[in-house]
């Protein structure tokens, strides 16, 4: 275990020989040693067995047999800091119980009854193994020495730092995950962060798929690591089959599934596994952070703690996938769906408010020729669509002022010809070096006293390319083009997520609205919906292309002086840093609670767009939590808009601060990363 709080966790099936237990003992200690670098190996149910033994269970030989092979799976387990679980028949007095063993480095911890045995149908455990009731003695003697016995046990890690701290584990049979209220559900509650589920169900048609949902959603429900061994193909096929089906998922997430019989591929008869890590820390923060992740009311359930072994280790690798680009849908079957209810969402907000606003009310937007103001473009023509309004009533209003480019201008205009809404141009120049004049502010250190607009723009192109910086001349021009966008009426706001978090935007200019169809979509999902909705809403012609050539444009403000050759010379990107990596950071601080060094330490492995050099990473990372903390004030007065996707800075809804917290010990812990 790491100390991010990473456990490795395998879950395997074997080739199973039945009713010979020592040759099943050879199959799991043979994955033990090629799965050396888990800290946690979960086998399937009655493994050490066979679970289609029969009335076999009923004989002194058989269960003699399985409790010498759990020896021979102690003494590969032993002095090694991991855990193991394997399951297998156990006579406790006159009844015989279908167990779990929980095995680390120091031998046979705790062994778990099945409490749900099933009869139904195909299955017919209770004509040999009794349920787990409560009434089972507290201990049961196992290879010469008593060891804790019953459904009420939790293991706890120990010995792996800090982290460990946050890993306890569950462990439940097969059925236990089919009834209506799981041991696990009671097992999370009492702290278990990782729950094992040791099975043998068999292979019918469609039942992998219930079988996936069950597993995904218990982890989702319990907030918890949920682990899934199923036996295999070469258990007894008098009448079933069984698909050696092994899951792993986290917090509602198929982390891993492995091949099963059925699945189209040729039947794997041997050993295999799936290997992922797990994030615990993480599923604490998440607990943390819910407050309906309690007990219910009544007395609830009371677990015996016993403590199991790992070994802290400095991470090295991670075995499991690190999305790059978290807010943007994967590609895939679901994509198409995924993106049409991003917009619907955005659609839905806009329309209920211009439904509340007197019939024939014109929408007013600023269209920059940017991503974000098409986007709100893109949300608000549906909107009223959506309405049957005509789009007419959407105003569209570029500004240009001493920043703009012809690229942008022109998609701008073009882009609100093509979608048919009403469009109109104020040039903003003259106004803004009047405010220059009144202010008596200096521009760069150019006397505007005497300069008209021509003149002055003159000016701007003898000032060097480069480390330009004028806050005043960037804040009057953004705060005019809000001043007449204001005086129009209802104002469709712009800003997206990403510059919410960094505060990228001005004061009571671009920062202000009526309504903001955008606040919860951060820039990386504003570019990829812009995109797919070029692609896939307008398949061919001019409207496509304009869309396109938006997205490849470079991310700015366009409150600077362009370049001497017409090109923008204010790149977002170039002074905060790549928006990618602001988004990964966004996503894994304030989602999933990591702290700085261990946001470093998942970037390492994220298949960003193209390679970033650590000091790059680390670089931005401190410009994201320092402008996180020190712009805070904006975000308490945003202008109300959708929650989308499971982050929002919305002060009302999902993130209070204080405006004068300190970032003293973010920064602390990333210097010392």
């Amino acid at each position: 275990m790491n100390r991010f709080g990473f456990v490795r966790i395998a879950a395997a099936t074997i080739r199973t020989s039945v009713a010979d237990p020592a040759a099943n003992a050879r199959e799991v200690v043979d994955v033990l040693d090629r799965a050396s670098a888990c800290d946690v190996v979960l086998f399937p149910e009655l493994c050490l067995t066979g679970y289609t033994c029969a009335d076999l269970f009923h004989q002194p030989p058989l269960l003699r047999g399985a409790v010498d092979a759990l020896a021979r799976v102690v003494e590969a387990v032993a002095g090694t800091p991991r855990v193991a679980v394997v399951g297998l028949p156990l006579g406790v007095g006159p009844r015989l119980y279908n167990c779990a063993a929980v095995i680390d480095g120091g031998g046979v911890r705790g062994i778990v009854p099945k409490r749900h045995p099933p009869n139904y149908k195909e299955y017919y455990e209770r004509r040999w193994f009794h349920p787990a009731r409560g009434d089972e003695p507290a201990e049961v003697e196992a290879l010469g020495r008593m060891v804790p016995f019953g459904a009420d046990l939790l293991f706890q890690v120990e010995g792996a730092g800090e982290a460990g701290r946050d890993a306890t584990i569950g462990v439940e049979l097969c059925e236990d995950l089919w009834v209506p209220i799981p041991p696990s559900a009671s097992q999370a509650l009492a702290g278990a962060t990782i729950l094992l589920n040791l099975s043998a169900g068999d292979q019918t048609l469609g039942k992998s798929d219930y079988r996936v949902d069950l597993v995904t959603g218990q982890s989702a429900r319990c907030v918890a690591a949920y682990a899934y061994a199923g036996a295999g193909p070469t258990e007894s096929t008098t009448d079933l089959v069984f698909g050696g089906h092994c899951l792993i998922a986290e917090n509602g997430r198929l982390l891993a599934e492995s091949r099963r019989v059925g699945d189209g591929r040729p039947v794997d008869r041997g050993s295999y596994w799936v290997e992922q890590d797990v994030d615990v820390a993480r599923l604490t923060f998440l607990r943390r952070s819910d407050s309906t992740f309690e007990p219910p009311i009544g007395p609830a359930p009371t677990f015996r703690r016993v403590p199991v072994r790992l070994a802290a280790t400095e991470p090295a690798d991670l075995k499991r996938r690190v999305p790059a680009t978290p807010f943007v849908p994967d590609d895939g079957p679901e994509l198409g769906r995924r993106c049409a209810e991003i917009f619907e969402i955005q659609v839905a907000g806009l329309a209920k408010r211009v439904e509340r606003l007197p019939a024939g009310t014109t929408l007013n937007l600023g269209v920059s020729g940017g991503l974000d103001s098409t986007l709100a473009l893109l949300v608000a023509v549906k909107t009223l669509d959506l309405l049957g309004r005509d789009r007419k009533l959407l105003r569209g209003l570029t500004m240009p002022g001493f920043g703009t480019t012809g690229r942008t201008l022109a998609n701008a205009l073009a882009l609100m010809d093509h979608l048919g809404v009403s469009s109109e141009t104020i040039d903003i120049s003259e106004l803004a070096l009047r405010t220059f004049r009144d202010l008596g502010h200096a521009p760069f250190g150019i006397d505007v006293r005497t300069l008209d607009v021509a003149a002055f723009r003159e000016a701007l192109t003898g000032l060097p390319e480069g480390n330009r910086s004028d806050l005043v001349f960037e804040n009057v021009q953004a705060r005019l083009r809000t001043l007449l966008l204001m005086s129009r009426g209802f104002v469709v706001g712009t800003g997206d997520l990403s510059e919410a978090a960094l505060g990228w935007s001005t004061y009571n200019g671009d920062h202000m609205s009526m309504y903001n169809p955008n606040c919860s979509i951060p820039k990386t999902l504003v570019r990829f919906l812009t995109r797919y909705a070029a692609e896939r809403e307008f398949p061919a012609g001019p409207t496509r292309d304009t869309l396109l050539s938006i997205v490849e444009t470079t991310i700015s403000p366009e409150l600077l002086p362009a370049s001497r050759g017409g090109e923008i010379a204010q790149s977002t990107e170039d002074v905060l840093g790549p928006y990618e990596l602001h988004d990964f950071f966004l996503y894994n601080a304030i989602r999933m609670g990591c702290p700085p060094e261990k946001i470093l330490f998942l970037a390492r492995f994220a298949a960003f767009s193209r390679p970033y050099p650590p000091e790059l990473v680390k670089k931005t990372l401190r410009t994201f939590l320092s402008r996180f903390f020190a712009q805070q004030y904006k975000r308490s007065c945003v202008p109300d808009g959708p929650k989308v996707g499971t982050v929002s800075l919305s002060p009302r809804g999902d993130w209070r601060m204080p405006s004068d917290a300190e970032s003293a010990a973010w920064l602390r812990a990333l210097d010392e990363a």
